[in-house]
């Protein structure tokens, strides 16, 4: 399928969706909201698709909404439409976060507003060195939104998150690594070919396992510890029904890589 500001290839279990407006740092239109749920709805019903990796064209990973093509005429009025106003802001990347296949963000430049919010919504990050990160809401008088005060508190703290939301600076990858916001920094022509590595390696795992691994973790944010051990019990009694557990032990006992199928 084509898809409008973005472009979506599949290689050998990979999806690879790459944000295609780079004269305008991939901001996102309003109209493209509509596009990535559908692009996260045929990535799910792919079962030949076992991970999803999200980059940007250009110098850019996303700069965040496109407020100049809201804007009305230079009077600073943003012209939203109703229907946008009705839904939860930032509601279009909750698909992303419930999709129950690995994702990984491939931050290639700057990742600023809710263009950094699609990032955290992906399971890894992996950063360019020239990539940098900003809340920049505040510089528009706006408060962050599509999750971000729920995602950035929970990875570097009250204190920190509302230093950086109150401000709106930009920090640059090495620092983003230091406050646990990405995974791991790579030298920037080196970006792909790392998060491909570590997508492949991902994509031969047994994908029952990954999946209600992904649940669990996501889960423990809202569970109390027996809640959690009730979903773990769940969860684990369906792995070793699986076929891939079965292959699993086969492998440690034959002392070989196990060869997962999904079943």
């Amino acid at each position: 399928m084509t898809y409008q500001d973005m472009i979506l290839e599949k290689e050998e279990g990979l999806a690879i969706l790459t944000l295609n407006r780079p004269e305008k740092l991939n901001a996102i239109r309003i109209s493209t909201t509509v596009q990535l749920s559908n692009v996260m709805k045929e990535v799910a019903e792919d079962d030949e698709i076992k991970v999803l990796i999200i980059t940007g064209a250009g110098r850019g990973f996303c700069s965040g909404t496109d407020v100049s093509g809201l804007a009305a005429g230079g009077t600073g009025e943003l012209k939203i439409p109703r229907s946008f106003l009705l839904e939860p802001t930032g509601s279009f990347l909750l698909p992303l976060r419930n999709l129950s296949k690995p994702t990984i963000a491939a931050v290639n430049g700057i990742a600023a507003g809710i263009g950094w919010t699609l990032a955290l919504l992906c399971d890894i990050i992996i950063a360019s060195d020239q990539a940098r990160f900003s809340a920049i809401w505040v510089k528009r008088a706006l408060i962050p939104d599509g999750g971000a005060t729920y995602l950035i508190p929970q990875i570097v703290g009250t204190r920190k998150a509302l230093e950086l939301m109150f401000t709106g600076d930009i920090i640059d990858a090495k620092e983003a690594e230091r406050l646990a916001l990405v995974n791991r920094v790579v030298p920037h022509d080196d970006l792909m070919k790392e998060v491909k590595a570590l997508a492949t390696k991902l994509a031969k795992g047994p994908p029952i396992a990954i999946e209600l691994t992904k649940r669990a973790v996501y889960k423990s944010l809202q569970n109390d510890l027996e809640r959690q051990l009730d979903f773990e019990s769940y969860a684990q009694n369906i792995c070793f029904r699986t076929e891939d557990n079965k292959e699993g032990i086969r492998a440690f006992i034959e002392k070989r890589e196990p060869l997962f199928r999904g079943i």
